[in-house]
């Protein structure tokens, strides 16, 4: 059976990554170091059998830190002065107990997907060396002092990514017999006569470089809060010739008793959205015993839960109201309704849904004695 290693140049200082007292392969993204993350990507294919990883020599406490409790690690050996030299270090530690194959991987490309190393090994059983890549789609243009000078032929290029993989022999060789560093080993290898193969990479493959790459690597792991808050309200009917519903007047023989407006979709819809962040509801925010909320407008109190969402960092993912009642027809103004809910939370109309339905003649709304309305919100912070 042939056997697989894994080798993580780790050695680097990371200075591109922006300012910091961590060279970036130790650096947090989603609660673990990038190296934690980089090593368990390449662990958790089955045809990888260990990994050795180089490192700085000033790093050996931080790698022991990171490292810890993760099991398929050989000891760690120091790096060299170039990429090459500590790919070279990485080698020859792996030559004691030789492998067939070897993944060469950068330690700041963590989100390597299974299917990378797939198609890589594949291609080893007709090639000495493989490596991941994509075509470039962009238009080329070359530049200078910050002008176009001339277009460039994208034709037949390729941003290549890691793992470079090759039958561990040959690229041991390769770089035994190398006259000079290269840029990375594929261009060590072709230059020693080894056809290299190229197989698909991923746009999850990419590596952390610049600080703008940390921070879509943080917004990529983190972990997505999803909450949901229900809200219920009824109020009772008296005299008028209207009853507010979702901001929307709806005639009626009579109109809703109630301090403000008396607008029990609006309202539930408030409390579902309180309910959601946990902080309370809408007579906490608002008190019936204060008189300077008698009669006010309810879009009053659904502002102040919308900004709540907003201050706590979550978007409205989705509101579902449900009116219960005998009469009004709530059908031939729902779409007002849902227009009106959609505009004043900031979404778009199809997160928004307005229903109706009776209680059979069952209970007070039955009686038509009022009008009672639920509804359910859903946030989410990414």
């Amino acid at each position: 059976m042939q056997k697989t290693s894994a080798l993580i140049v780790a050695a680097g200082r990371g200075t591109r990554a922006g300012a910091g007292i961590l060279p970036k392969q130790y650096r947090m993204v989603g609660g673990q170091p990038v190296l934690v993350r980089t090593l368990r990507a390449l662990l958790a294919h089955p045809a990888v059998n260990d990994v050795q990883v180089v490192i700085h020599p000033d790093d050996i406490a931080l790698y022991q830190s990171a490292v810890a409790g993760i099991t398929g690690l050989r000891p760690p050996v120091f790096g060299g002065d170039t990429r090459s030299g500590s790919v070279l270090k990485g080698l020859e530690a792996l030559a004691k107990d030789a492998p067939d194959f070897v993944l060469i991987h950068d330690a700041a490309r963590p989100f390597l997907p299974l299917v990378v190393i797939d198609d890589l090994l594949n291609a080893l059983q007709s090639a000495k060396g493989a490596f991941p890549a994509l075509p470039v789609v962009d238009a080329l243009w070359q530049g200078e002092d910050g002008h176009a000078v001339a277009p460039g032929d994208r034709d037949g290029l390729y941003g290549a990514q890691t793992p470079q993989s090759f039958h561990f022999k040959a690229i041991l060789s390769a770089h035994n017999n190398a006259t000079a560093p290269a840029d990375d080993d594929v261009a060590l290898a072709v230059a020693q006569g080894i056809k290299v193969a190229i197989v698909h990479g991923s746009e999850r493959n990419y590596k952390l470089t610049t600080p703008a790459d940390f921070a879509r690597a943080e917004k990529e792991t983190a972990k997505m809060d999803i909450r949901t808050g229900n809200g219920f309200d009824v109020h009772a009917f008296t005299e008028g010739d209207a009853v507010i519903l979702c901001g929307t007047k709806v005639p009626h023989s009579r109109a809703l008793l109630g301090h403000s407006d008396a607008d029990v979709a609006m309202h539930t819809i408030t409390d579902a959205l309180f309910g959601a962040l946990a902080e309370g509801d809408i007579g906490q925010w608002f008190p019936p015993s204060e008189a300077k909320w008698k009669g006010a407008a309810s879009e009053i109190f659904l502002r102040k839960a919308v900004e709540r969402v907003a201050m706590r960092g979550f978007d409205i993912c989705n509101i579902d109201c449900t009116i219960i009642c005998e009469s009004p027809k709530i059908g031939p103004h729902a779409s007002a309704m849902r227009a009106e809910i959609a505009r004043l939370c900031g979404i778009g109309v199809d997160r928004v849904s307005i229903k109706a339905t009776t209680s059979e003649k069952l209970g007070f709304t039955g009686r038509e004695e009022g009008i009672a309305a639920m509804a359910t919100t859903t946030l989410v912070k990414i």
